[in-house]
């Protein structure tokens, strides 16, 4: 990484590369006509160190399946924060969106608040509350693809293909084809708060117009975690005092504000590795290397020890007050997990409210939690069986969830766990409430042996008595699906309700017998 090696000149390349395989992997997290996912579609969120930390911290247990992270501690190590700057999706957009700020740079300015923020995470998961998920830079993207981007692309897509086919341009048709076949969903997406992330994620990327890399480098908990890691690396930058002549050009271009013209000032933590410095100096004063040591400059990061002791605090002090706003009531029965997943407490430790297990469901049934299990379970995912239902063979939500916070299982052990158990109102049941023959829950009820059954009952009408067949709940074979609630006829409100009473959790999934 001498002078005569234009290391920068790759780095778009790879940037590009890693991002086209997100987003590859982003629109293989999808059903195509196969109860299999063929790809690691969670590739990314298995490589992310931050994940593996506060999972670690908040289950006690080390998580295998996240164990590819160490990798990145180990490039990390070496190179210092090449992930941040050649790697990173969210960080290659922010890196685009930069590109439209002119101002220059004048220093690091608010770098700090990153690790304070990294800190109160981190105290908040040692006290087994994970919210790494809210600000985890991998979680948010793919969060924010899937509950906001992609329902817009894909409606704007099929409003425009259907536009442009009533006004005769049927020659686009194979077109539009491939698109539904490799890019667009099967269905069109609809979530809850897909306009609040929507919101988030737009303010994520308009920051860089305000400061290049903003996300980057004041609030990005992962970017933090890798300069403290970075602050070891063996790799050193040096600027030669004999050819600098102080231009300031390096600090003025420098995206994370980490190169300083002053005696060739190196903030190594908050250095993205980009080699803008050494290139675009016109002197060649700068060189990155591994025997460099002598000459170069590095800062400390000066964290503050009050400072890093009230994050910590705020952490500690957060997760109490999380939990206790998620003690269990009487008026959370809307609160349906997926099948296979965890007792609850261990379910809030594991998920990072990534949004693949949301992305990948058949139906939409799923959508990202608001309240229903508490400020600690915003975003994690719940059924809503007025939107969607839960595929009676489809096990894909395990195969992409990266944490195990979702168990993978076979077909034969998914149909056989109980996430709910349905209920009849009476009161608004047709054929209870009105006397006349329905079928439609019995009618699409999934298990082998009817979940629903009729018995023949008597009925009060204003015309009289009248025998019809009433359906009933049989609570040993009912396993929660919810499309009986999905299907029933009732316009405004159904008249079967799935609630949790009754839910399998964990290990402890098989019905009997």
């Amino acid at each position: 990484m001498g002078k005569g090696f234009n290391w920068f000149r790759w780095r778009p390349f790879i940037q590009g590369a890693f991002l086209l395989l997100f987003f590859l992997l982003f629109l293989q997290t999808t059903y195509r006509g196969r109860d299999v996912i063929p790809y690691p579609v969670n590739l990314f969120l298995r490589f992310d160190p931050l994940i593996l930390l506060t999972t670690l911290l908040s289950t006690h247990r080390l998580p295998v399946v996240l164990l590819p992270a160490l990798s990145v501690v180990g490039l990390t190590l070496l190179l210092g924060r090449v992930f941040c700057g050649w790697i990173c999706p969210l960080g290659t957009l922010n890196h685009l969106l930069s590109r439209l700020n002119r101002r220059p740079r004048t220093g690091p300015g608010g770098f700090r608040w990153k690790y304070y923020i990294l800190f109160g995470l981190l105290a908040s998961s040692l006290f087994t509350v994970q919210v790494v998920g809210y600000l985890d830079p991998l979680s948010l993207l793919i969060r924010s693809l899937t509950l906001a981007a992609e329902p817009l692309w894909n409606l704007a897509a099929h409003s425009a293909f259907s536009s442009l086919y009533e006004h005769g341009f049927k020659v686009l048709e194979p077109l539009y084809a491939f698109l539904r076949a490799h890019l667009l969903a099967l269905r069109q997406p609809l979530y809850h708060q897909a306009f609040a992330v929507g919101v988030i994620f737009a303010a994520v990327l308009l920051l860089n117009l305000l400061r290049p890399r903003f996300w980057c480098t004041h609030l990005c908990p992962l970017g933090a975690l890798l300069g403290l890691v970075a602050f070891l690396s063996p790799l050193s930058r040096r600027v030669s005092p004999e050819d600098c002549d102080l231009c300031g050009l390096c600090q003025r271009l420098c995206p994370s504000g980490a190169a300083d013209s002053r005696e060739g000032l190196w903030r190594k933590a908050e250095c993205f590795l980009c080699g803008r410095c050494q290139v675009l100096c016109p002197s060649r004063a700068v060189a990155f290397g591994f025997s460099l040591g002598k000459g170069e400059a590095v800062e400390g990061m000066d964290l503050g020890r009050r400072r890093v002791l009230l994050s910590l605090a705020a952490g500690a002090v957060l997760a109490p007050l999380l939990r206790l706003s998620s003690l269990p009531t009487r008026g959370r029965e809307g609160l349906i997990r997926p099948p296979g997943a965890l007792p609850e407490a261990e379910f809030l430790r594991r998920c990072v409210r990534c949004g693949e297990c949301m992305k990948v469901c058949l139906t939409g049934g799923f959508q990202p939690a608001l309240l229903e299990a508490g400020l600690e379970g915003i975003w994690t995912p719940v059924f809503d069986f007025d939107l969607g239902y839960c595929q009676y063979y489809c096990t894909l939500c395990g195969q992409v969830c990266p944490t195990g916070a979702i168990q993978e299982l076979t077909q034969a052990e998914k149909a056989k766990v109980k996430i709910g158990l349905a209920h009849i109102d009476r009161s608004r049941c047709i054929p209870y409430s009105q006397g006349v023959d329905c079928i439609v829950c019995e009618e699409h009820c999934p298990t082998p042996e009817k979940a629903i059954k009729f018995v023949l009952g008597e009925v009060v009408t204003p015309k009289g008595p009248r025998r019809v067949k009433l359906p009933v709940v049989d609570l040993r074979l009912c396993i929660g699906c919810g499309i009986c609630q999905f299907k029933c006829p009732l316009e405004d409100k159904p008249a079967i309700v799935v609630t949790p009473l009754g839910e399998t959790r964990g290990g402890a999934f098989l019905l009997p017998t």
